[in-house]
C-alpha cells in the first residue's frame, strides 16, 4: 500500500524554497572536534549590510522557525546568518559536551569560518541561552543581543518551586521533545495563546515522525545539561546592549524570568512584554519581533561591522513605516 504524502516533509521544502528565494544558501561548517554546523548564508555577502545571527529554539530546526522573519530583515538592510544548533537538522557533534557554552563554540567557529567578525544576535527559547552564552564569551565579536523568552535566569529549584507547569524535568522532556500525539498537542497548547482548535492525530503523527524522532537521546541531554544544578548566582552579567521580548502569557518560561534577567543586567537592558501572546511569540507576533529588531540594532547612526564603519541602514526610507519608537530605560508593551 503506497504511503500517504507527508504533510511536513511538504511545509519543510516550502520553507527551504523561501530561504532560497530570499537569497540563502545552505552552508556546512566542519569542525576540528569533528562537529558540523549547518547554517544559512547570504549567497552574497555585502559588507555594508549588518550581519544580524539568529538562533533558534527546541522544535522544529532554524527554517521552521525563522522563515517568516525573513523578508522584513532583508528589507531593513541585514544579512543574516540563520544556523541549526548542534542535534537539529543536519548539525551534530561526536563527542560528549552538551552545555551552551559549546554550542556558542561551534555557532562562532561557523561565523568566523563564514568570515564574519562583528555581528548583532537573536535567540529565541533554549536559542536565547546560546545566544547569552556567545554574549559572555565573546564580547568583543557580538553587539547587541536580543533574547527572545529564553529563560536563562532559571534555577533547578524552580521546578519544585511551581513556577512551571510541570514539576519535575522528566516531564518537561516529555514535552518538550514529544513522542505521541499528545504530547505534541500539549506542547502547542502550551506555546500558543491561540492554538489551533483541531489538531488530528494523523497530522501530529507525522510531525513526530519526520521532526522529532532524530537525536532525541542527544536533545534529552542538552535538557538535561540546560536545567541540571543551574543556580541564577552562576550566571555572568553580559555588558552588550540588550533587549528581553517576552509573550506576556509564556507557560514554558513564564514572564517572571524576563523581570529576572531584566533586573540581573541591569541599566544595560530593557524589557518587551507581548500581550497576547505565549512562549512562541515569535511565530504568533512575528511582525512585531521584527519590528522591534528592527529599531533596537539600527538605532545608533553609526555601527561598526566587520571592522568597517557603515551608515546605519536606519536612516533609509524603505524601514519608516515600521519604526517603532526609541528604546529607552523602561518596559515597553504592545497591544495585540
Amino acid at each position: 500500500m503506497p504511503r500517504c504524502p507527508s504533510f511536513t516533509v511538504f511545509r519543510d521544502r516550502c520553507h527551504r524554497r523561501a530561504f532560497l528565494a530570499a537569497g540563502l544558501r545552505p552552508s556546512v561548517t566542519a569542525l576540528a572536534d569533528g562537529a558540523t554546523v549547518h547554517c544559512w548564508v547570504p549567497a552574497r555577502p555585502d559588507p555594508s549590510r549588518p550581519p544580524l545571527l539568529l538562533l533558534h529554539g527546541f522544535g522544529a530546526t532554524a527554517i521552521w522557525q525563522w522563515s517568516a522573519h525573513l523578508r522584513p530583515l532583508l528589507r531593513a538592510g541585514f544579512d543574516l546568518y540563520v544556523p541549526d544548533l548542534l542535534f537539529f537538522g543536519v548539525s551534530a557533534a561526536p563527542g560528549p559536551d552538551r552545555s551552551e557554552s559549546y554550542q556558542a563554540q561551534c555557532i562562532m567557529a561557523a561565523m568566523e569560518a563564514a568570515g564574519v567578525r562583528r555581528f548583532g544576535l537573536v535567540g529565541v527559547s533554549y536559542g536565547g541561552f546560546v545566544a547569552y552564552r556567545m554574549a559572555a564569551m565573546y564580547p568583543t565579536a557580538v553587539e547587541r543581543v536580543v533574547l527572545c523568552c529564553a529563560g536563562v535566569c532559571l534555577e533547578e529549584r524552580d521546578l519544585a518551586a511551581g513556577l512551571f507547569v510541570v514539576s519535575d524535568l522528566r516531564e518537561a522532556i516529555e514535552i518538550l521533545l514529544p513522542q505521541r500525539p499528545e504530547k505534541l498537542r500539549q506542547l502547542v497548547r502550551l506555546s500558543f495563546v491561540r492554538p489551533p482548535p483541531v489538531m488530528p492525530s494523523c497530522f501530529l503523527r507525522d510531525y513526530i515522525q519526520v521532526m522529532c524522532k532524530d537525536y532525541v537521546k542527544e536533545k534529552t541531554e542538552l535538557i538535561h545539561a540546560l536545567i541540571s544544578e543551574r543556580k541564577h548566582s552562576d550566571l555572568p552579567k553580559i555588558n552588550q546592549p540588550t533587549l528581553i521580548f517576552w509573550g506576556e502569557q509564556d507557560q514554558i518560561f513564564p514572564l517572571e524570568l524576563g523581570h529576572r534577567l531584566q533586573r540581573h543586567l541591569g541599566d544595560n537592558s530593557q524589557l518587551a512584554v507581548i500581550s497576547d501572546a505565549g512562549h512562541a511569540v515569535n511565530l504568533e507576533k512575528s511582525k512585531e519581533l521584527c519590528q522591534h529588531i528592527i529599531a533596537f540594532f539600527l538605532d545608533s547612526p553609526h555601527e561598526s561591522y566587520n571592522g568597517q564603519e557603515v551608515p546605519s541602514p536606519n536612516s533609509q526610507k524603505n524601514i519608516n513605516s515600521i519604526r517603532i519608537s526609541k528604546y529607552d530605560k523602561r518596559i515597553c508593551k504592545f497591544e495585540a
